[in-house]
């Protein structure tokens, strides 16, 4: 593959990219009546359409104007490349990011006929009246300077992939140590509830012998309470801005109702 050919596919990558996180955009607008960033990185991207209209591209354009074949291949080339992305994002993050399990005939959630039917349409579409003109767009470009601009466009994407899986990594974690810091706080309330009775402590402390140590154990368990106490306020108001972002582009994530899980669980706890 020649340079010009991985420079031509590059600019396609990006244009679609970015055309597809437009459909999303209108889509979302269409549906919830307000803005809402779909994409999975932070910029105005989706990589899964760039990817799979470049796939399509490479591997059917030689056959755009058989028109049964190019809507066979699309449907089963868009099929794979959804169903694999899913299967390797639960992999990797352990969250279904997008879920057809609702849809009929679908393949463990990741891809449902309705949309495969749909993606083979839209690549007729793309590769019949869309690519024409983006391919004599690009061509436009001068060659340095379209060097310039995609290795731009490169090292901004990979720098956004690394900030989003940082900020991925940071929701996992926050999640983990607020059900943590809680569990550890009903244990330690518990302790001293249960094992201490109002009686019980009235009786212990006519022994004079184990008074003190009583008081002592008491103290020191009520000193840690206060502290995971404070620290679990500070993670409840401290919901990683990511969380809210992926939340909004995938509602299925159930990333902030899995935080409010956890807050709502402390607040009866605490009332209890």
């Amino acid at each position: 593959m020649n340079m010009d050919l991985i420079c031509q596919m590059a600019w396609y990558f990006f244009v679609y990219a970015f055309l597809g996180w437009c459909t999303e955009v209108v889509y979302a607008a269409l549906n919830h009546g307000k803005f809402v960033n779909r994409g999975f990185l932070n910029g105005p991207v989706c990589p899964i359409y760039g990817f799979g209209v470049v796939t399509v591209l490479f591997i059917l354009e030689p056959i755009h104007d058989k028109f049964a074949l190019l809507y066979l291949g699309s449907f089963l080339l868009t099929s794979v490349l959804e169903f694999v992305t899913g299967a390797v994002l639960d992999k990797l993050f352990h969250k279904h990011w997008w879920d057809y399990s609702n849809e009929r005939f679908n393949i463990k959630g990741y891809v449902c006929l309705k949309f495969s039917i749909i993606w083979g349409f839209a690549c007729l579409i793309v590769v019949d009246m869309v690519h024409p003109f983006v391919r004599d767009i690009v061509s436009l470009v001068p060659q340095k300077l379209g060097a310039v601009i995609l290795l731009v466009l490169t090292f901004a994407i990979i720098a956004d992939m690394i900030m989003t899986v940082v900020g991925i990594n940071k929701v996992s974690k926050h999640l983990k140590l607020m059900s943590a810091t809680a569990k550890e706080l009903r244990e330690l309330s518990d302790s001293l509830g249960s094992g201490i009775s109002d009686k019980a402590i009235h009786m212990a402390e006519k022994h004079e012998s184990n008074k003190a140590e009583r008081s002592q154990k008491r103290e020191q368990i009520r000193e840690k309470i206060a502290e995971l106490q404070k620290r679990y306020d500070d993670l409840r108001t401290g919901t990683p801005m990511t969380a809210r972002r992926l939340h909004s582009a995938f509602p299925k994530l159930n990333m902030i109702e899995k935080l409010d899980e956890i807050r709502n669980k402390s607040l009866r706890d605490d009332r209890e």
